[in-house]
């Protein structure tokens, strides 16, 4: 009988699992607890490579092993068992993953994504490579929404794949679009990858969303960038679509005005309204139409108002206070001589140390300073004399500490003119006295980066009203009625959490409901949705949650066995450098996706990875983002490649595994780029978070 590649890749790769962990048994002096733990995780590999459910082999493996530890001690192994199952389901964050599934089944049974993908179709009509575009942006979107892969893969495959292969597209270049496409999900918040890597790591999930934010839509740009110069360079590979394929019927009222004033809609809907009777046009219709037209400059108009007001904005009370604060630690500065007098007041300040009226130092509190120079004995009872409020720091009057009358009003209500004794000029509103309540803070000018910002947007906007005709005020709509639901959605949920306005699981319920808001919108909602959508919830969770509660039992067997200090000593032993340690935990990340799925390679080796971080300073929040990236690997990379098989239960019978494979092997250099650009260019990850939350 022959045996198929991918099993002979498997067998292979077992067997030298196998191979090395035996000659690493031999080699060793003496067999101690941690290479029993080694040989521990080899075991758990095959097994999982032979087909054995993840979750109960981790769970097995561990006790058997455990109860060696223990020397067959089964009552210690039961509750080292115990114990780390109900830590794990002590995990709160763990509450927000059925919530978020939840809301990715509802989502994708509003059939949303099919109307998504016509009119980013049409949108992108005439890009190169419009339809593997048109559904890289459907994958980035729906996976923003979902973040199930299979899900959005296999949707894909049903819409996308027959019509790119209808419209001559290679069978290569539309399968890696697809699948490349639809892993988006795993690393684009709301991503349960993160959540698991975050609750794994000791991660907060709302930094590792804020952080894989910019690295998501790098990825996502990167696969567009690779399309559209692969259908300029090729376009036989991609060839464009014909006008049938771009053809978009106008509305029966549309057409008069379209055919008798102009194409262009703002106009042509301005002028009809004002000579709708020899149009016999609805006006009801007209309307409708020039408000949907008008919305971009309403919400132009919105945004441009709110940065007016923000950017304009008086300094509120806090700020005030701040400069006040920051004024008197300069005065208190300057007395002490961190700051230069101007030269008069230098020239005074001395003439009045030489005559013994100094004026005492700003740390000093009420009391006068001993006289230095003079001698004077100061007159009895000086030191019981009380300065009236608000004298500290005032500077006194020439006599005032040798019994010179004070002027009236000296003490109680003469202010220097600002930064006289210092120096520093006060800012508008930081001198002492308050404000009355009637006096109306002023706004300061705009800044030029918001004129700049106004009117390159008045520019975009005039430019989108010059090009808008009636036929892509049709398409406009249909991505209002598609993209923007998915939009609000999106922003709610991530929105809330990154701006620290929800916690994970409250973001996740509020995406739950709004999905089910969306089903109802879109009147898709039924018992049988719903009944589909709690078990697929249910199927999935019940996963995820049974791996956390086998990694933490294998992880507690690997530490009681002494394998995790035996692979730092390994490391350590190695002198590798940061760079060389991200590259060699990388390599191995990226070789495990080959046989793995991502929530293995998760739950069973970040726990040995990420003990090591401390000692070659690697924040785990940067290393989770090159975690996430790399383990796009585990969708792409075959054998065990499972956007492959998605993608090959849904596509016709003439397209084989093996020309999906090789469409998904540019998309996984992608990824290497990608990975390599996150690690020279840390920002892209880490601005957004440091600027939030740091």
């Amino acid at each position: 009988m022959k045996i198929r590649k991918e099993l002979w890749f498997g067998f292979t790769l077992m067997a030298i699992i196998i191979t090395g962990t035996a000659v690493m048994l031999f080699m060793a002096p003496t067999i101690t607890n941690g290479h029993l733990g080694l040989m521990m995780l080899a075991l758990v590999v095959v097994a999982i490579m032979l087909g054995f459910p993840t979750a109960f082999t981790l769970m097995g493996m561990g006790m058997i092993f455990t109860w060696i530890a223990y020397e067959e001690n089964t009552s210690k192994t039961l509750t080292l068992m115990v114990q780390s199952a109900f830590k794990v389901m002590g995990n709160d964050v763990l509450i927000s993953i059925p919530l978020f599934v939840f809301m990715g089944y509802l989502v994708e049974r509003a059939n949303l994504i099919e109307k998504l993908f016509r009119s980013l179709h049409l949108a992108m009509a005439r890009v190169p490579g419009s339809l593997a575009v048109a559904t890289l942006f459907t994958c980035a979107v729906f996976a923003t929404a979902t973040g199930i892969v299979g899900a959005v893969v296999t949707l894909m495959g049903l819409l996308a794949f027959p019509q790119m292969l209808r419209g001559g597209y290679d069978v290569r270049v539309s399968a890696g679009a697809i699948t490349a496409g639809g892993c988006l999900g795993i690393l684009i918040p709301p991503s349960v990858m993160l959540i698991v890597y975050g609750a794994t790591a000791g991660v907060s999930v709302v930094q590792l969303y804020a952080g894989a934010f910019f690295p998501g839509l790098m990825l996502a740009g990167l696969y567009v960038l690779y399309v559209v110069i692969l259908a300029k360079i090729k376009p036989n590979l991609m060839p464009p679509l014909s006008a049938a394929d771009r053809f978009v019927p106008l509305p029966a009222h549309t057409e008069p005005i379209a055919r008798a004033i102009s194409n262009t809609a703002l106009p042509a809907l301005l002028r009809a309204l004002k000579g709708r009777r020899n149009l016999d046009v609805p006006t009801s219709h007209i309307l409708k139409q020039l408000g949907v037209t008008l919305l971009p400059l309403a919400v132009f108009l919105a945004f441009a108002l709110m940065s007016w007001n923000i950017n304009t904005a008086p300094p509120d009370a806090a700020a005030r206070a701040e400069a006040q604060r920051a004024l008197a630690t300069a005065k208190s500065d300057a007395s002490g001589g961190g700051l230069q007098a101007p030269p008069g007041e230098v020239e005074e300040a001395a003439a009045a140390e030489r005559s013994g009226l100094a004026e005492p130092p700003a740390a000093g509190g009420l009391a006068e300073p001993p006289v230095e120079s003079g001698g004077v004995q100061e007159p009895p009872g000086s030191e019981d004399v009380k300065e009236p409020p608000g004298a500290e720091g005032v500077r006194e009057p020439p006599g005032a500490s040798t019994g010179v009358q004070e002027p009236p009003g000296a003490s109680t209500g003469v202010q220097e003119p600002p930064g006289a004794s210092t120096g520093v000029q006060e800012p508008p509103g930081a001198t002492a006295g308050p404000q009355s309540p009637g006096a109306a803070a002023e706004r300061t000018p705009p800044t030029r980066g918001f004129w700049i910002g106004t009117g390159v947007g008045a520019l975009a906007l005039a430019v989108f009203y010059g090009l808008l005709s009636f036929q892509r005020l049709e398409i406009f709509k249909m991505l209002l009625a598609s993209f923007f639901p998915l939009l609000v959605l999106i922003l709610s949920v991530l929105g809330s959490i990154v701006m620290g306005l929800a916690t994970p699981t409250e973001a996740a319920a509020v995406g739950a409901f709004g999905g089910f808001l969306l089903a109802l919108a879109y009147r898709q909602f039924n018992l049988t949705m719903l009944k589909e959508s709690v078990f697929l919830t249910a199927k999935t969770s019940a996963m995820v949650c049974w791996l956390f509660v086998g990694s933490a039992i294998f992880s507690a067997a690997f530490a009681l066995l002494g394998g995790q200090e035996l692979v730092e000593r390994w490391v350590m032993s190695m002198n590798l450098s940061k760079t060389e340690f991200l590259v060699l935990s990388q390599v191995i990340i990226f070789i495990l996706g080959w046989p793995l799925e991502w929530t293995e390679i998760i739950v069973i080796f970040m726990p040995i990875f990420i003990p090591l971080l401390d000692n070659f300073g690697v924040d785990p929040l940067f290393f989770g983002l090159l975690v996430a990236l790399n383990l796009q690997t585990a969708f792409l990379s075959p054998p065990v490649a499972m956007a492959a098989f998605y993608l090959k239960g849904v596509s016709p019978p003439h397209v084989t595994l093996n020309q999906i494979f090789a469409g998904m092997l540019p998309f996984m250099g992608i990824q290497i780029i990608a990975i390599v650009l996150l690690y020279q260019f840390p920002a892209i990850g880490l601005w957004l978070p440091e600027v939030l939350y740091r």
